[in-house]
């Protein structure tokens, strides 16, 4: 039975207040380190990092090999495919697109499970879903929804909608019950296999990147510092926070949380030029809280 508690609040909290930071990282870098090339990185100095605490994962009697198709796509859709689109979308969409985009994870995970996992959405997902979005809009238009209207699409907006898509799948296969969810691993085997996986598919795609002639890293102080952040924080610490909240709240749920990565955006781009939050702010926050409340309401017992 899904156990929605602090513990998973908090879990899901870390997880999209360090996505923020990444976000915020991954903008900085445009125009020193290529896209692809920023996800080798980081997944390469992710999985330096977690080897010496999940190796045994890759040992020839370990329970990955009974699972490898799963966690091929497991790697893909979580860690390879999602991460070179967003720092893709990056390079020519504007942040309130790609945020706005991304906070449609909600409608997809509904989606998804309906089709895909045959778990109907009730009535009061769709609602908190609703409420929920509009919060994430109020953040993006800083209270001028007006703005919505002036918004153009760009290449990078239909990488980060794919990316929404993909994520939403790697949410529903991450609360399977079974022999390869969260909750039956040890953690850093469970995340060392996907982040393995997944940075053999980001280097397949960094070799179309060098190909092609558009590869590039200028390494300075400031960007291994911004590399080394990726690595750790919205790496490592925050899917084992995304997965452990994902197993407690269910991915319907958890979806919503996705949604305070724009505020949180918003609240840090704010600290970092030294402007006070707005009462939008808070307004949004408000209302976000909402939508997740109202969603959890019915949608509790249906991931158990």
């Amino acid at each position: 039975m899904s156990k929605f508690n602090l513990a998973t609040v908090a879990y899901l909290l870390t997880a999209t207040a360090l996505w923020a930071g990444n976000a915020i990282a991954g903008r900085l870098l445009v125009g020193s380190v290529s896209p692809t090339t920023l996800s080798t990185a980081r997944w390469g100095l992710a999985a330096l990092l977690l080897l010496p605490f999940g190796w045994r994962v890759f040992k020839p009697g370990s329970a990955l090999w009974q699972n490898k198709q799963r966690f091929l796509v497991l790697g893909l859709f979580g860690v390879g495919s999602y991460n070179v689109l967003l720092y893709l979308a990056l390079q020519s969409s504007s942040a309130i697109n790609v945020t706005l985009i991304g906070a449609s994870m909600p409608i997809w995970m509904l989606l998804i499970g309906a089709v895909f996992y045959q778990t109907k959405p009730n009535l009061l997902q769709l609602l908190g879903a609703i409420v929920s979005l509009f919060g994430v809009a109020i953040v993006l238009t800083r209270g001028d929804l007006g703005t919505l209207i002036s918004m153009q699409m760009v290449i990078g907006d239909l990488l980060i909608m794919m990316a929404t898509i993909l994520w939403a799948f790697y949410s529903w296969m991450l609360s399977r019950p079974g022999s390869s969810s969260e909750r039956e691993w040890p953690w850093a085997d469970f995340l060392l296999a996907q982040v393995v996986i997944g940075l053999v598919w980001t280097g397949f795609f960094d070799g179309f990147e060098i190909a092609t002639g558009h590869a590039y890293l200028d390494l300075n102080a400031w960007t291994a510092s911004l590399i080394l952040f990726v690595a750790v924080g919205p790496s490592l610490i925050a899917y084992r926070c995304w997965g452990l909240g994902v197993s407690g709240a269910g991915p319907t749920v958890a979806a919503f949380f996705a949604n305070f990565i724009p505020l949180f955006t918003a609240i840090l781009s704010a600290a970092m030029l030294g402007e006070p939050p707005q009462l939008f702010h808070g307004v949004a926050f408000a209302l976000i809280v909402a939508g997740i409340w109202i969603s959890s309401r019915q949608g509790r017992s249906a991931y158990a």
